[in-house]
């Protein structure tokens, strides 16, 4: 069972993106590996919190995680996967290297990092938007995407030498992908660490670099992405396909792809969460004197349904789970189609209907009482409190 991130984190919900990342910083410096070599538990612990970390530090997973909580992230931004094969310790420095003052090391607290200071590259994130109908949230949909994007450069494979002539050991830094500097301090020595400006951070450099790529690994080029939009999503949630984004440098991680769901209004049925609004406009004859009509519903099909006689403007009738599903587990079900009917007044009437009306006009029966004169507004009012 997963704890909750502000609690992993040991920040109130109202903490600013700062308290967190000093939060943040706190703890993995406490259970890095470094500091604790072999220690299964202090590993642990270290990749819960930069799972944390990656959420509660990005606004927009932040604000998925608040709405929706764990369920809110599977798919859709979520950084998920420490521990569980998805990433690395080294995806982890990677990263979030720059919250220890470097690459993945501590930066400026001296004698830790060891050789974890060694860059990974990762690829940038590509945002796309995508407009779904009514039926493509009911059901679900894969989209393609032609995109343009960088890709492993396939002259030298992503290694970025050409002829696949191998990398040297970085002179100035000796391959640890970091220098060393020790300066003076009112509290004695103190040394820091920084990246290596001559390999950045890699710890070794290409001599005879790649023509095609110019020694990056990397060029711009096109991919057919599928992409799976998961049933009942809605306006402004965000999937995440993870590995789909830009290439990165060096044969290093690929980005991730955060498609922004858009919807299509629909002529038939307006959205309320997983519920659907439909207005059933009768004639007078049949509320008044009841009798069948037909629903339509999303799928192919239509559900017959038995008007009452003297059935009044305003009243609703609940379709079960003829609605929308829940979204990744979050919810349970699906929704209903509310059904609202109002009735039908001619505005034109022939001699006759009107001579029909008219004696009708003083009926005791078409007066109406107190429950009969409610407003349509009232009732719709009641149905949404």
């Amino acid at each position: 069972m997963k704890r909750d991130y502000y609690e992993v984190l040991g920040v109130g919900k109202q903490a600013s993106e700062d308290e967190i990342k000093k939060a943040y910083r706190k703890i993995a410096i406490k259970y890095h590996p470094d500091r604790n070599p072999d220690d299964k538990d202090a590993e642990e612990k270290f990749k819960e919190a930069a799972e944390a970390y990656s959420v509660l530090s990005d606004a927009q997973k932040r604000q998925q995680y608040d709405q929706f909580g764990f369920d809110g992230l599977n798919g859709m931004g979520g950084f998920g996967g420490f521990g569980a094969g998805g990433f690395s310790m080294d995806d982890i420095f990677s990263m979030f290297g720059d919250v220890f003052g470097g690459r993945g090391g501590f930066g400026g607290f001296g004698g830790f990092g060891g050789g974890r200071q060694r860059t990974q590259y990762r690829g940038s994130d590509l945002r796309l938007k995508v407009r779904l109908t009514l039926q493509e949230v009911a059901t679900g949909v894969t989209k393609k995407f032609k995109l343009k994007k960088d890709v492993t450069c396939p002259h030298c494979h992503g290694s970025g030498a050409e002829n696949g002539s191998s990398s040297e050991t970085c002179p100035t830094c000796g391959g640890q992908g970091y220098t060393v500097r020790t300066v003076r301090s009112i509290l004695g020595m103190m040394q820091t660490q920084s990246e290596c400006p001559t390999c950045h951070g890699e710890g070794t450099i290409i001599k005879n670099k790649c023509k095609e790529c110019r020694g990056t690994g990397i060029v711009k080029g096109e991919e057919v992405v599928e992409i799976n939009i998961p049933a009942g999503v809605s306006e402004g949630m965000v999937v995440n396909v993870p590995g789909k984004g830009n290439a990165g440098q060096h044969n290093g991680i690929n980005g991730n792809i955060q498609v922004f769901v858009e919807e299509e209004e629909n002529d038939t049925f307006i959205r309320d969460g997983q519920n659907l609004l439909y207005d059933l406009l009768l004639d007078f004859p049949t509320a008044a004197l009841g009798g069948e009509v037909e629903i339509p519903t999303l799928g192919e099909k239509k559900r017959k349904i038995k008007i009452e006689s003297g059935t009044q403007p305003g009243k609703t009738i609940r379709l079960e789970d003829e609605g929308l599903p829940a979204v990744q587990g979050y919810g349970r079900g699906k929704g209903d189609i509310i059904v609202n009917i109002s009735v039908y007044v001619p505005k034109t009437l022939s001699r006759e209907e009107k001579e029909t009306l008219e004696q009708l006009r003083g009926s005791e029966n078409f007066q109406g009482d107190a429950n009969a004169k409610r407003s349509v507004f009232d009732r719709v009012k009641d149905y949404f409190s």
